[in-house]
């Protein structure tokens, strides 16, 4: 990145000390406040501007400008405010003071861990000099009295800020020092933490990616990994950290925002903490990973996850909306590039929760079933027993079994006896898998209106061989082919990519690299087309190639256009097209990831999706991939 500003906040032209300050001053005058105002006039000047502020405040009218704001504001508003009026070693300063003061509720680790990991050589002197002058202590010494452990020497030698600088590269020493961190975790019992120390404290940022990635191939495993299986506690959290902030601060800082504000309530500490140290240091590329990584922009989460002058005060220091946008900065763009390349390169091994049961007896499972549905009310909790612990050619076994040993159908029987959702749960689960989503699709296109989203689901993630078999099933159960039921039922482009999806036809078998640079090129020309002819482009080649030359595509297509594949559906593209197209790069990029979204999404919204959705993602993915779901 050199030195290029990739802050939101930078120098107000035509700046005047003196005006801000009387502008200031007026909106705290009187009776209430003109919070507008104030956040208006802080959020644009930059924090060398505000201290010339501060300074022409005090001398004008004699008062100190933070306190009068620490008067006038109040919550998290204030503590927003008053943040950005302090300079970033003093705003530092007192986060640490506050995180390990004896207030008896116990250290903030999280705060400093953030700090201290993710400092400079420079902003650590600043903020130890800071932390004397503010409260006439010795950091180091409060931070010895309020730690312990390997927590606390990690912590001490961060504090000393001499980490080698950048430029610092000792070529001969990265395949040693990787040998080194391998030799003092994973190859001996037991972990010699202090090497950890002494390498991932001291050595440049440069060298230790070099030495990360020849880590990676002597341990066959990433040094993250080996961190969480070799560390434990604070220690494992703090040495975490300085390897996230060593490989991307911005995707550390876009981690903790979302760590931030995911769940119930905000840690608004946090939030305003990255805010305010990031807004004029790096805050374009955190917005860039953030929406990399969790695909929704930071603007949208803060909109969605605050209010009033808060609110607006953080949307100003966050500095726009990247959902309109599909270009990447430069760092997003090289992450974004080798996620996909790390796609492209794992092979993805599904994991289902439902295997052949051991000692298996059709017959006396066919018994025990009709036994629970025999005379008055059902054994609902023996059915559920049975189904859910036979794999499904298990459950086949036990429906034939069962009509030649009683004579009766196992189907007609469970749908007699049980209701609602554990009805069509129980019956899901006994169909084949064909059987099943040829239901599904009928299901999907019956009534009065079409659930597209099912559509595009059951087709989007099936293999050839899935998808010819349900169109089998569909013909058996329903005296009509699945191509002319999707033809009479939908319409335009969209018919078109369910039909050519229909086909099973995908092609199969690795990337074929030369081909991938094409495709990327004719997606990323297809962006400058007209509307028509970029979904016409785009049809042609994600509905027909494999998924592990997608996968190489969708890499190259950052190169090409440095834009995110995801986001230009997003802008471009709209209705069934886009939510088609973009369930295609979702099912490419992370089969599960998708399979997990729309989980969430069947169980978020109201009770009666809930009721139709979710039974079908649970029954088809207990067999594939469930555990990689949860």
């Amino acid at each position: 990145m050199g030195k290029e500003f990739r802050g939101t906040i930078a120098d107000q032209p035509d700046f005047d000390a003196g005006s801000d300050a009387e502008a200031l001053y007026n909106a705290m005058k009187g009776f209430g406040s003109d919070k507008e105002a104030i956040l208006d006039l802080i959020t644009s000047r930059s924090n060398a501007q505000r201290q010339k502020i501060r300074a022409a405040y005090k001398s004008q009218y004699g008062k100190d400008l933070i306190d009068d704001l620490k008067y006038e504001l109040t919550g998290k508003f204030e503590r927003l405010i008053v943040g950005l009026m302090r300079t970033p070693a003093y705003h530092d300063a007192k986060e640490i003071k506050d995180a390990i003061k004896d207030t008896g509720a116990g250290t903030d680790e999280k705060c400093l861990i953030e700090i201290l990991a993710s400092r400079t050589n420079e902003q650590i002197h600043n903020l130890v000099a800071a932390y004397k002058d503010a409260y006439g202590r010795d950091l180091e010494e409060d931070v010895i009295g309020d730690t312990s452990g390997h927590f606390r020497k990690m912590l001490i030698v961060l504090l000393q800020g001499t980490r080698e600088e950048d430029d610092v590269v000792s070529e001969d020493l990265v395949e040693q020092d990787a040998q080194d961190l391998y030799d003092a975790g994973e190859a001996q019992w037991g972990t010699d933490e202090a090497k950890f120390i002494m390498l991932l404290g001291n050595r440049s940022v440069t060298h230790l990616q070099l030495v990360f990635d020849e880590y990676e191939k002597i341990a066959e495993k990433s040094i993250e990994d080996s961190i969480k299986s070799e560390l434990s506690g604070d220690f494992e959290r703090l040495m975490l950290a300085v390897v996230q902030c060593i490989r991307s601060k911005p995707m550390f800082f876009a981690k903790c925002l979302y760590k931030s504000m995911k769940g119930l309530g905000t840690a608004d500490n946090t939030l305003i903490r990255i805010m305010v140290s990031r807004s004029e240091t790096d805050m374009l590329d955190i917005r860039e990973c953030f929406r990399l990584r969790y695909e929704k922009s930071l603007y949208n989460m803060i909109q969605d996850d605050t209010s009033g002058e808060y609110k607006r005060t953080l949307l100003k220091l966050c500095g726009g909306d990247d959902d309109i946008a599909g270009e990447f900065f430069p760092e997003a763009a090289q992450i974004a590039y080798k996620m996909w390349e790390t796609s492209s390169m794992t092979k993805v091994q599904l994991r289902g929760t439902v295997r052949p049961y051991q000692n298996f007896d059709p017959a006396s499972d066919a018994k025990a079933l009709r036994k629970a549905m025999k005379g008055f009310g059902t054994d609902e909790d023996t059915i559920i027993d049975i189904v859910t612990q036979r794999s499904n050619a298990q459950r086949q076994e036990i429906r034939r079994i069962f009509k030649s040993l009683l004579g009766r159908d196992l189907m007609a029987d469970l749908k007699s006896e049980l209701s609602k959702n554990l009805e069509r749960l129980i019956l899901g689960l006994m169909m084949t898998p064909a059987e099943f989503d040829a239901k599904m699709m009928k299901k999907a296109m019956e009534g009065a209106g079409t659930d597209e989203h099912s559509l595009i689901e059951i087709l989007v993630t099936r293999s050839n061989q899935e998808i010819q078999e349900m169109c089998a099933a569909y013909k058996n159960a329903y005296k009509k082919s699945l191509e002319d039921a999707i033809a009479s039922e939908t319409s335009g482009k969209f018919k078109r990519i369910l039909i050519s999806l229909a086909q099973g036809a995908r092609e199969e078998g690795p990337a074929d690299m030369a081909r991938a640079l094409e495709d990327a090129q004719e997606l990323a020309d297809a962006c400058n087309s007209e509307s028509d002819d970029m979904e016409d482009k785009f049809m042609s080649i994600l509905c027909t190639r494999s998924f592990p030359h997608l996968r190489r595509v969708f890499q190259e297509f950052v190169r090409c256009s440095n834009k995110d594949i995801e986001q230009i559906i997003k802008k471009e593209m709209s209705g069934d097209f886009k939510n088609a197209m973009f369930a295609i790069v979702r099912s490419v990029k992370n089969q599960p990831s998708y399979f997990a979204d729309r989980l969430y999404k069947a169980m978020k919204v109201k009770v009666h999706c809930y009721e139709i959705h979710f039974p079908q993602h649970l029954s088809r993915n207990r067999r594939n991939n469930l555990k990689q779901l949860i």
